[in-house]
């Protein structure tokens, strides 16, 4: 029997195929398989049969991990399966989208008041300068705009 591990692979890949059933998860147990292989090579003796111990280091981590998933139980409420891996940056694009449109749908006196105050950030006498009324009006019109919006959008008034 050859102690070459690269002759192995292809009846490795044929039994890890046979256990797991799945190719993307028989290549992960290959791979698995040949780290543990480098990493313990110290305990194979040389001139016996490589594709035997290979095949029981495969067989062995294979049933470790079949038990890890039973004990583990993936998907409880502190599994981290169950944590999305990305933020939904698509969800704020479009509700970006959707307040764009119910802004413009304000009536033109309460959009430019929403703009200046809640989007640009300028104070209420600052507002209530460029648009050349009071400061009472101005907070008037951003409490109404503000309900508006969020009736537009759905949310609770």
């Amino acid at each position: 029997m050859s102690d070459d591990v690269l002759s192995h692979i292809p009846a490795l890949r044929l039994f890890a195929r046979s256990l797991t059933g799945r190719y993307g998860d028989a290549d992960d147990l290959v791979q698995d398989t040949l780290v543990r292989a480098i990493a313990s090579a110290g305990s194979y003796t040389p001139g016996t049969n490589m594709r035997a111990w290979l095949f029981t280091i495969m067989r062995n981590r294979f049933y470790n991990e079949r038990v890890k998933l039973v004990r583990e139980r993936p998907g409880t409420e502190d599994c981290v399966s169950a944590q999305p891996a990305t933020p939904d940056s698509q969800y704020w694009h479009v509700r970006g989208r959707e307040i764009e449109a119910a802004l413009l749908e304000l009536p033109l006196s309460y959009r430019e008041a929403v703009m200046l105050v809640l989007v640009t950030g300028e104070s209420y006498q600052s507002a209530s300068e460029i648009l050349g009324c009071d400061i009472g009006t101005i907070k008037s019109r951003i409490s109404r705009g503000r309900r508006l919006l969020q009736a537009a959008l759905g949310e609770e008034v």
